[in-house]
């Protein structure tokens, strides 16, 4: 999240980036990239769904192959944790929509959750490497709200009650993926929560935490 380039990150304005990118744009790394930069590159943090999308383009051109990239996530990931209703949609120009339309059961996003729960292994087999898992946990350079790579940590003032350990992956109006080390814990919640004040998520995962022990 520090590409320097602008993007307004916003579900509440119909005109923002995100909206635009996500309902009007054929090609939504292409329109992310297309953004000037506001800042160097490496020079400030900013969460862009839009540098996501960048992401899974160039994962795209890495591969070289739209036959094989399509089915990368199924081979590589989904398939081997048995994540059987696991889905990621595409935009009109092919590319797998990194930061959004992602599908999937509770059950499936606990598979996954536990998979970083335990260092990339699943069923003795290494599917991430551990160091990767390491630097997904930790704080991106510049990121004054604690965010590792593709994970929000808990180390935050608004998570006040979340292990010091934890961290999560966060969907639109309160879905949430959350894993917490320390408590051998990984806990799913798909609800949608649209109202202000909206979705609590620290109170949520300190009173299953709670629950749990």
């Amino acid at each position: 999240m520090n590409s320097g380039l602008a993007f307004e990150e916003s579900t509440g304005t119909l005109n923002s980036d995100l909206v635009q990118m996500l309902t009007q744009e054929a090609d939504m790394a292409g329109f992310a990239a297309s953004q000037p930069l506001s800042k160097k590159p490496g020079k400030k943090w900013s969460y862009s769904s839009g540098t996501t999308n960048i992401l899974s383009r160039i994962l795209r051109h890495a591969i070289d192959d739209d036959q094989r990239y399509w089915s990368f996530p199924k081979q590589a990931l989904f398939g081997p944790l048995g994540m059987t209703t696991a889905v990621l949609e595409n935009d009109n120009s092919g590319t797998l929509v990194g930061s959004s339309l992602a599908w999937a059961s509770g059950r499936d996003w606990a598979r996954f959750g536990q998979l970083y729960l335990d260092q990339g292994r699943w069923d003795g087999k290494q599917l991430l490497p551990a160091t990767w898992v390491r630097q997904a946990r930790t704080a991106s350079r510049r990121s004054k709200q604690a965010y590792g790579a593709q994970w929000w940590l808990s180390r935050r003032k608004s998570r006040p009650d979340l292990p010091n350990d934890s961290y999560s992956a966060e969907g639109y109006q309160g879905q949430l993926l959350l894993v917490a080390p320390s408590q051998r814990a990984v806990i799913v919640r798909l609800g949608q929560t649209p109202k202000k004040p909206g979705f609590d998520a620290n109170a949520f995962g300190a009173d299953v935490l709670s629950a749990l022990r």
